[in-house]
């Protein structure tokens, strides 16, 4: 059911952004003027769908409170990341696609594996022993076998876009890692590897050179707290396998994480001797989702399971920040419920409804609620409901034939897509999301579509399917926002223009 007060509340800034377009295009003599098609309207530079040419100087980003941890977000593609001299080529679109479609199946089991465990909770199945899932022998043994690692709904999701760097170890070393709120369990490679580790740029970890790591024991609660875990002499060992084939292998193991001017001592983490896949160049991941074995839960005595993120636009060259801490909500952020009644891990919210051009579409709630809606900092492109996505394609395609744009050809999971060539500068039909509680994120101009080249540029959003499915709020649509987690209060909260 559509609702008028859930529409009302969307777009507070919307008007002024459109009077901003208007006059920048009146002044330039532009034939598209804002709001001409009796809609509201955002005012779009081709080139901010672009990667920036250099980084610019580094933001601040001060943290928003005393209590808080704050570290640099960059693209690790992007002009700014501490990758740039060593990724090489970037991924073409074709990749970066096929790689999200990945993703979001591996969401879809997971999701599903899930409800079924929910449903069974009432005849729990009594663990057996811990059994080794990938061949790793005491004393760091190697062995030539690829890893025997269960292939299941309990594969984790793929590889992420946005990185920071962290410490690890005392004394402490950097490593850029990929953040991903859609895992649990972080890890990085260490030495020694057995058969296999992928290039990473910085230094391996080295346990030996550290003076407070340990390997967990079997016997550590932790140990049962991971999706797949093992046992070899009295050590606890981690197995994740991602939704594209990648994965690590290793010993679970402790040390001290240093994040911004923070130190967390005994924080527990993968310590990973088999590693293979599309990680970049990164050494690994940190893990930001709901379970027990993440950075969110370990860290919830210090930071009260506070954190938020600003992604940044890409063509801007500039950073954008992961802070922690009840400081790290901007006072500025529209809040919904976090909903936690579907398992560990993801992020679930109630999307209630979709505007385009400042309209609320026909949707009826029903839609968005039979398989929820994600929060997720790893998916690019946002996934909806088959009939939310229709009406939204819809309409944005009447947006766009009024303002006179020319259609393209579909590209991969993109289907409403443009042509603009000889276009710098144009006005787009305004896209915004209702969330539960009033809460609404109007998408920024660099978030509603996604480049393939000048010829061809897509509205950013894609179909899920079916009504029943998951959907899940992407990066893309994030991108500008102060997107802000908090468990202690169970809410989800957007913050317009943090960075």
């Amino acid at each position: 059911m559509v609702t008028a007060a859930s529409s009302s509340r969307c777009r507070s800034h919307g008007f002024l952004r459109l009077l901003a377009a208007a006059a920048v295009l009146a002044a330039f003599g532009f034939a598209r003027a804002a709001g001409s098609s009796g809609d509201e309207s955002v005012l779009l530079s081709f080139e901010s769908l672009l990667p920036g040419p250099s980084c610019a100087a580094p933001q601040e980003n001060k943290p928003s409170g005393a209590t808080s941890a704050r570290m640099q977000v960059v693209h690790q593609h992007g002009p700014c990341s501490p990758l740039a001299d060593a990724h090489g080529k970037p991924p073409s679109h074709a990749e970066i696609l096929a790689a999200d479609q990945n993703r979001v199946e591996a969401i879809q089991r997971r999701v599903s594996a899930t409800a079924s465990k929910l449903k069974k909770r009432a005849a729990p199945v009594q663990p057996g022993p811990k059994k080794n899932p990938a061949g790793i022998h005491p004393g760091h043994s190697s062995s030539s076998s690829a890893p025997l690692l269960p292939v299941s709904s309990g594969r984790a999701l793929g590889t992420g876009n946005y990185v920071v760097t962290v410490g690890l170890c005392t004394p402490a070393s950097q490593y850029t890692v990929v953040f991903d709120t859609g895992s649990d369990t972080t890890w990085v490679q260490c030495r020694p590897c057995v058969v296999k580790c992928y290039k990473q740029k910085e230094p391996l970890f080295d346990p030996a050179k550290s003076s407070t790591y340990a390997n967990v024991s079997c016997a550590d609660s932790a140990c049962d707290d991971l999706d797949e875990s093992g046992c070899t002499g009295g050590h606890c060992l981690y197995a994740v396998q991602y939704g594209d084939g990648s994965y690590t292998v290793g010993f679970f193991a402790q040390d001290t994480l240093t994040i911004a001017h923070d130190s967390i001592k005994g924080f527990q983490f993968g310590c990973g001797e088999k590693n293979d896949g599309l990680f970049g160049k990164t050494a690994g991941l940190l893990g930001l989702g709901r379970g027990k074995t993440s950075l969110t839960v370990q860290a919830q005595y210090r930071y009260g399971g506070a954190f938020a993120y600003c992604l940044p636009a890409l063509s801007t060259g500039t950073t954008g920040y992961l802070d922690f801490g009840p400081g790290a909500s901007p006072a500025n952020a529209r809040v919904t419920p976090m909903l936690t009644d579907n398992g560990p891990t993801f992020y679930f919210v109630g999307l209630t409804g979709i505007r385009v051009g400042g309209k609320q579409l026909p949707i009826p709630e029903t839609v968005f609620s039979k398989g929820g809606t994600i929060v997720d900092s790893g998916t690019v492109i946002t996934r909806l409901p088959k009939t939310a996505y229709a009406a939204l394609s819809s309409a944005f395609t009447a947006g766009m034939a009024a303002r006179g744009f020319k259609k393209a050809p579909a590209y991969s999971i993109l289907d409403t897509c443009y042509d603009f060539t000889g276009i710098s500068e144009a006005t787009l039909p305004t896209v915004s999301l209702v969330f539960k509680g009033g809460a609404c994120l109007d998408v920024d101009e660099s978030g509603i579509l996604y480049a393939i080249t000048q010829a061809q540029v897509c509205l950013a959003f894609a179909s899920i399917g079916d009504d029943e499915s998951t959907g899940i709020l992407g990066n893309t649509q994030q991108k500008t926002y102060g997107v802000v987690y908090d468990l202690g209060k169970k809410t989800i909260g957007f913050a317009p223009g943090a960075c």
